[in-house]
């Protein structure tokens, strides 16, 4: 029985070569409904308009689809622990990243045979079953002394500015300063036969809201760190301009009683079971500002830099919404950023943190003039931080999200812990040592 392509397409699931025929045929559909009916685009109707956009978006698909069968050949089987895409191109430096003394994990070694295979065990039960969050991003072992660090891969055509602006913050007088809080950049390699790419080796970092906060006291030492390292950033004449939540991180190493997975830090390096950790105020982590692909560095004469709205990984800056070809400075926008983070991660999705919204406010106004520069900001939240209690401080976070029984459980460990401190009078604002 004869069938019309574009109709057989939907008996069973396209694949990269079918969605390039699909895109060809269903053009093909909707310029012949167009013509017949004889209408100019100013004359489409919402369907129409609505039908000519999603032929658009498969087309772009089917585009990225092709590239990728043009870049590795075949097309790769989508099935749990499979190696994606983008691990084929790490899979490729694991033995010049060896000589340069970086470890990737055995997922990515040479031969590479799965840990799982010939057994009944699923994928994500294996330590090597785990892929990296990020295509850019992955992790592995400094081979000089065992440290765990990550690697992240930059177009430097795309981001000229982030490893010279990652790497001035490591000068000796800059790097030595107890108040910058920017990712160290241990090192920056040149990728072998691909000039524009280069490799910027930083220590293993996490999330900075993973585990949980504990107490008040956590939460005020962790935001007073952030606002030390804005203001840092801010005073040697640098705009983040992407400060947002994923772009903050801890070094939690001694967080833990053992290395955890760097893919899922809630199981141990092996996978052999769960890890365990310490609240913050046992061991006070310090907390990192990352990712300066979008950070620009300005002279110290200028008072009013200005740049052209370009979107981070928050795309709610009021400032951006109708003035994209306006440019700005990018300082209070830095601001806003920040003050959001708090907003969202603490304020919306937490109690005991209200005496916070005050300053959150301002910090977040649609008029970025209005906005308090960084050093405003440091020196009203150390005022803020001096009125509260010792009381106050080593009073428990509460998730909003918690119900009455896990709240139960959750507030006798902490009352056993809170104890304990005062026993041993532990600060309620737990620093780190530098």
């Amino acid at each position: 029985m004869h069938m019309d392509p574009c109709v057989r397409m939907f008996i069973r699931p396209p694949n990269r070569s079918a969605l390039v025929l699909l895109l060809i045929c269903t053009s093909t559909c909707m310029g012949n409904t167009l013509t017949s009916r004889d209408k100019s685009p100013k004359t489409k109707t919402k369907t129409e308009r609505k039908a000519a956009e999603a032929i658009e978006l498969e087309r772009r698909k089917a585009l990225r689809a092709q590239r990728e069968f043009e870049a590795f050949g075949a097309e790769r089987e989508q099935r749990p622990g499979v190696l994606s895409v983008y691990e084929v191109w790490w899979c490729q430096q694991y033995q010049w990243l060896k000589a340069q003394g970086y470890l990737l994990r055995p997922r990515y070694a040479p031969g590479w045979v799965p840990s799982w295979e010939g057994s009944r065990r699923h994928p994500f039960t294996c330590e090597d079953g785990h892929v990296s969050e990020f295509a850019q991003i992955i992790d592995a072992t400094r081979m000089s002394d065992g440290l765990s660090i990550s690697l992240k891969v930059v177009d430097k055509s795309v981001y000229p500015h982030e490893a010279d602006i990652g790497q001035y913050f490591m000068m000796e007088h800059l790097a030595s300063d107890p108040n910058n809080h920017c990712v160290p950049f241990l090192d920056v390699l040149s990728v072998p036969n691909e000039e524009d790419k280069q490799i910027i080796v930083m220590p293993l970092l996490l999330d900075f809201t993973r585990p949980r906060f504990d107490t008040v006291g956590e939460v005020v030492e962790c935001l007073r760190q952030l606002f030390e390292g804005l203001f840092f950033m801010h005073n040697n004449h640098v705009a983040h301009r992407d400060c947002m939540s994923r772009n903050i991180m801890m070094d939690a190493k001694d967080l833990y009683l053992e290395p955890y997975h760097p893919v899922q830090p809630h199981m141990k390096r092996d996978f052999s079971g769960y890890v365990k950790h310490f609240t913050r105020t046992q061991r006070p982590p310090k907390y990192y500002l990352i990712d300066f692909g979008l950070s620009r560095r300005y002279d110290a004469t200028d008072e009013n830099p200005l740049e052209y709205p370009i979107f981070g990984g928050d795309k709610s800056v009021p400032e951006f919404q109708k003035n994209a070809d306006v440019p700005m400075n990018p300082f209070p926008t830095d601001i806003y950023y920040l003050g959001n983070v708090i907003r969202q991660q603490f304020l919306y999705t937490r109690s005991g943190l209200e005496f916070l919204k005050p300053l959150v406010d301002d910090m977040v106004q649609d008029d970025p003039s209005r906005r308090p520069t960084i050093e405003v900001v440091v020196r009203r939240f150390d005022s803020i931080r001096q009125k509260l209690s010792t009381w106050k401080l080593r009073s428990r976070v509460i998730s909003k999200e918690d119900g009455l029984l896990e709240n139960m459980y959750r507030g006798a460990a902490h009352w056993r812990r809170r104890i304990g401190f005062i026993v041993k009078r532990v600060s309620a604002i737990p620093c780190p040592s530098e």
